[in-house]
């Protein structure tokens, strides 16, 4: 989700559930710590619970970059163990690590030393090119776990870091659900997510028969009011109902203008808004007048709601 699940992103999206955990975009622990770029750790404290998500492999500089997230309110620190980018691997994270699950141990071991009450988790992948899922997933779970580490999100496919793309392993490589699954009856005291190709709140609720959570990444972005208006009723038993597609939309007018007032362009919003009515009826119109609108000088609310004004009213996902 980097690039895409910025705070701007966040806040949009958390005005569609109240109680879904948010996770930020990867954030690279040297960034923060030899870069000083402190700044990527900004959000708005309307978007609690909230998760940042950490890149890379020293011990010492994962831990200074934990006190960091710590210091700003975050209510998880992430340490990912999933991406396959090319520019992680040439870092030496990202997926890479499953082949060093005691380097990650010894990685999880320093962020919880200074973490203090905030939970430190990982989100790790099935496995790396040809290694048996089988048995490295269990032996990753058991080595990391060791180290204190109670929770973890598993993207239930592996990351072909030889002959793939990453946007290539985001869905070429098979889905193994069922490994994912028997890994929560394996460590039955650990609580275990699963992630990758789950699209609805059905499929959603039929993992959580078995898992503990779910992870929706890119659905969620690409319609988030198909997945996330709803998910507080449908699964957390929220009895209040869900805001409509529109009065999100309508929601975000003030945020919108208090951005445009420090310097924010119109389309580092909107650009996170555009599949709000995928799907629906009108939404082409509304796609179209954001993206050739909101770059352009002085574009504002006005836009929105002129984009907007295209789309049938519709009654809430409950």
């Amino acid at each position: 989700m980097m690039d895409w699940s910025d705070r701007h992103c966040r806040y949009f999206h958390r005005l569609m559930t109240r109680q879904a955990l948010l996770y930020t975009e990867m954030v690279t622990a040297p960034a923060l710590v030899r870069g000083g770029a402190v700044h990527l750790l900004d959000f708005n404290p309307e978007e609690h619970p909230v998760a940042v998500q950490l890149g890379g492999s020293d011990p010492q500089e994962l831990a200074q970059a934990t006190k960091l997230c710590v210091a700003r309110g975050y209510d998880e620190v992430n340490l990912n163990v999933g991406c396959p980018s090319d520019r992680v691997q040439s870092g030496t994270f990202g997926a890479v690590l499953m082949r060093d699950a005691p380097l990650v141990a010894e990685c999880m071991r320093s962020m919880k030393d200074v973490a203090q009450d905030t939970e430190v988790t990982v989100k790790c992948r099935i496995g790396v090119d040809d290694q048996s899922a089988d048995e490295v997933l269990p032996a990753f779970i058991e080595t990391v776990a060791a180290a204190g580490v109670t929770r973890f999100t598993i993207h239930a496919r592996k990351a072909w870091l030889q002959g793939l793309s990453p946007k290539e392993n985001r869905d070429i490589p098979p889905l193994d659900y069922p490994l994912v699954h028997r890994m929560k009856a394996a460590f039955p005291a650990l609580h275990l997510s699963i992630n990758g190709g789950i699209t609805t709140l059905e499929d959603a609720r039929a993992h959580l028969d078995v898992m503990d959570g779910v992870m929706i990444g890119r659905a969620a972005y690409h319609d988030p009011a198909g997945v996330l208006l709803g998910a507080d009723q449908a699964i957390f038993g929220a009895t209040d109902p869900s805001r409509t597609a529109h009065e999100v939309v309508e929601a975000m007018y003030p945020y919108i203008e208090a951005q445009l007032t420090k310097g924010v362009r119109l389309h580092s919003i909107t650009r996170h808004m555009l599949g709000t009515f995928t799907g629906r009826p009108g939404a082409r119109k509304w796609r179209r007048i954001l993206s050739e609108g909101a770059s352009k000088d002085g574009a504002g609310v006005a836009l929105v709601a002129e984009a907007l004004s295209h789309v049938p009213d519709h009654v809430p996902v409950s």
